[in-house]
């Protein structure tokens, strides 16, 4: 009986131990998140700094960080074309989900027609799809990017291994 009693106070202790620890996680994560400011960011705003595309796509377009780390997981981006410019074929190891904020873009992935997005359009690009972007108005495309995986956009067709 005492042998009992012992296995039954020690699977108790171990059971609320858990419990504890995952409150204390709980309560930690909770304290961390509410510690987070929340942010808004206009894509006319004149502190946003800008840089450059990869060299490959040329002097027509630049890129700014919203939020998040570009060489981690799940970074936002705006992405803004000159007017009337293209940017060439390429592709990306994340998937990308985008809305066109200004302007009027084609999209062509390759394997399926081409999509014209007008401003307020959400698009998706899967995973290691090439594809090629062309903005169609006079004035800029401006397009909002969130990245699940670390940003990067590789030139051309995606090679097998």
């Amino acid at each position: 009986m005492k042998n009992l009693i012992f296995r039954l106070t020690h699977i108790t202790g171990t059971i609320l131990a858990f419990f504890l620890i995952g409150t204390v996680t709980t309560v930690q994560g909770q304290d961390s998140e509410t510690n987070e400011k929340a942010i808004v960011r206009s894509a006319d705003n004149d502190k946003l700094e800008w840089g450059p595309c990869p060299a490959f796509m040329g002097d027509g377009c630049n890129i700014t960080v919203l939020h998040g780390n570009p060489e981690e997981p799940n970074a936002d981006i705006l992405f803004r074309m000159k007017g009337n410019t293209s940017v060439p074929r390429h592709w990306h190891n994340s998937p990308e989900r985008m809305v066109l904020i200004s302007g009027k873009m084609r999209v062509n992935y390759d394997g399926q027609e081409a999509e014209v997005l007008q401003a307020g359009d959400y698009a998706y690009g899967p995973t290691e799809r090439p594809h090629t972007a062309t903005c169609l108005s006079d004035d800029p495309c401006v397009l909002f990017i969130a990245f699940e995986d670390p940003i990067d956009a590789m030139p051309g067709a995606k090679t097998e291994d």
